[in-house]
């Protein structure tokens, strides 16, 4: 459906720069991943906005680590593999528990401030499925703000950092199955190729695939849909974590409600006034992040509602000003104030499991080119992310690929590439109007929800979208929705081929999670399509 480059070029004619690592995505594991690599390399950053324009920028909750006497890498582990539901993998899970801590260390050192207490210790919160309080914030509820302003000051230091704002990757280029480099697109739309001996995509994740989402416009799948075309394996791309409670009000966008509000002891509500999580978890509001959105949709449909309230009123005021300031101040432009009003909410996509397949090292299955943070699926998360583990694994994983890329030899000599599209389809067509299209075809019948009728009508609607795009695209925002595009047929294809609930995986004709004939994985890729894999850790 779609070719192998999404644009023409001739490499033997495009300018070209050269370096020794490029970076794609200025969100933690971008901006984290840069400074690593320029402890011994020269690198470029590529950002297709500002640098202070990601996922991660929107992040309230905190960061996961071990920093507590009373906790423990295990208890972490043990947290972690429960939410993930069966798919997670031991080994890279045992990695995020033992080496966040010392990331975490670095994150300070490079300048981020965590909120402390009155005695000065790091103050920690829990969010659901979390054991134990292991949770660091930054400004109460503005954590990934805080990161993304001391990672984007200390990168900015960096003499062999050259940062590109504005910038787009478009496809990176292989030969003999690596990654030797990237063309990008300017901000007048002129490309060139950059040369580089590793390339790392950590271009966040794949909200816009829904029309309802917490993340920002940026977040158009376009790792997935550059290692896909360049022969890297897909993986678990139909487990989308929807979070539960996203601002529901007129006029106002699906902001973000922390989980950490239920952490610090808000409730939810139906329509009528009712408390009902105690019908659907032991955990209560506390319950892992996919139960929860399922129990408030269930709630919406027998209450014929589209939305549920949340209720922090009984706390005290200072304790909400305080440890929400963001939203606090951002409910109140609306004429919401949550000391003494009840917050609507509903279901917003918020985070894909699934990603590029990567290795220990976040090496993917295509030489020389790694993935980072949400663009990729290390295997910690398995079918249900626990709360606040992804910007401990963008750290974790970001180092490792440092110190994977240090040991990899020098470039071959690169070899003419010409990518010419086949034809060129003539009929003329909003691009935007496909993307409203695809968001409320994917919200209708890959959401929250699934069935095998609803996945079929969508798989084919999606093909037939797609081969309409069967031309060489010249601007970004066909380029981003042939990337979502691309997103949108892997996973509505692996929704409709696990027959099972699992995770963030939802099917009302398929209700059970079924470990006999499901505890595996669903392996996309560009020659050979669907492939089922069961690893040696997601057993244990």
């Amino acid at each position: 459906m779609i070719p192998r480059y999404i644009a023409d070029f001739d490499l033997q004619s495009l300018p070209r720069m050269k370096t020794d690592v490029a970076v794609v995505g200025a969100g933690i594991a971008g901006l984290y991943t840069a400074l690593q690599t320029s402890e011994y390399a020269d690198v470029v950053l590529i950002s297709k906005k500002g640098l202070d324009d990601s996922n991660t920028r929107w992040a309230q909750g905190g960061i996961a680590a071990v920093t507590a006497k009373s906790d423990s890498p295990a208890l972490h582990r043990q947290d972690t593999l429960i939410a993930g539901a069966g798919l997670c993998s031991y080994e890279a899970v045992e990695v995020l528990v033992h080496e966040g801590p010392e990331r975490l260390k670095e994150l300070i050192a490079y300048g981020t401030e965590f909120d402390r207490d009155e005695q000065g210790q790091y103050e920690l919160t829990q969010e659901g499925a979390h054991s134990k309080r292991r949770i660091l914030h930054a400004n109460g509820d503005a954590t990934g703000a805080e990161i993304v302003r001391a990672l984007s000051k200390r990168v900015m230091e960096q003499a062999n950092i050259r940062v590109l704002e504005h910038h787009f990757a478009i496809d990176v280029v292989t030969q003999d199955g690596e990654c030797v480099g990237v063309i990008v697109q300017k901000p007048e739309g002129d490309m060139f190729f950059l040369e580089a001996k590793a390339t790392v995509l950590a271009t966040g994740g794949a909200g816009q695939l829904y029309r309802y989402t917490t993340n920002p416009d940026i977040a158009t799948a376009d790792g997935i849909g550059i290692a896909y075309r360049a022969g890297a394996r897909i993986k678990d791309v139909e487990f989308i974590q929807f979070h539960p409670t996203a601002l529901y009000y007129p006029g106002a966008p699906r902001f973000l409600i922390s989980e950490a509000v239920r952490g610090e002891g808000a409730i939810l509500r139906n329509s009528n006034g009712d408390r009902f999580m105690d019908k659907y978890h032991p955990q209560k509001e506390l319950a892992p992040r996919d139960i929860v959105a399922r129990a408030i949709v269930s709630e919406m449909e027998q209450t014929k509602s589209s939305f549920v309230y949340l209720d922090i009123t009984h706390e005290p005021e200072e304790l909400i000003k305080r440890r929400f300031p963001t939203i606090y101040n951002f409910c109140l432009q609306y004429g919401l104030d949550m000391v003494t009003d009840w917050i609507p909410v509903a279901p917003a996509c918020h985070y894909i499991m699934g990603g590029v397949q990567t290795d220990l090292n976040g090496e993917t299955t295509t030489r020389r080119l790694f993935a980072c943070g949400e663009a990729s699926c290390t295997g910690v998360h398995g079918a249900n992310r626990l709360a606040s583990n992804s910007l401990s694994e963008a750290v974790v994983f970001g180092h490792r690929i440092a110190q994977r890329i240090k040991q990899l030899p020098e470039l071959p000599d690169i070899r003419p590439v010409r990518a010419v599209s086949e034809y060129r389809e003539a009929r003329k067509f909003s691009t935007r109007e496909q993307r409203v299209k695809l968001q409320k075809l994917m919200l209708r019948h890959v959401g929250v929800k699934r069935d095998e009728k609803g996945l079929l009508k969508a798989l084919t609607e999606l093909e037939r979208m797609g081969r309409f795009y069967q031309y060489a695209a010249q601007d970004r925002e066909t380029f981003e929705f042939l990337n979502l595009l691309n997103a949108a047929v892997l996973t509505t294809r692996a929704a409709l081929l696990r027959e099972e609930s699992r995770g963030g995986h939802y099917r009302n004709d398929f209700p059970n999670k079924d470990d006999l004939l499901w505890r595996k994985h669903l392996i996309q890729t560009f020659a050979d399509g669907v492939q089922e894999e069961c690893g040696k850790n997601d057993v244990e």
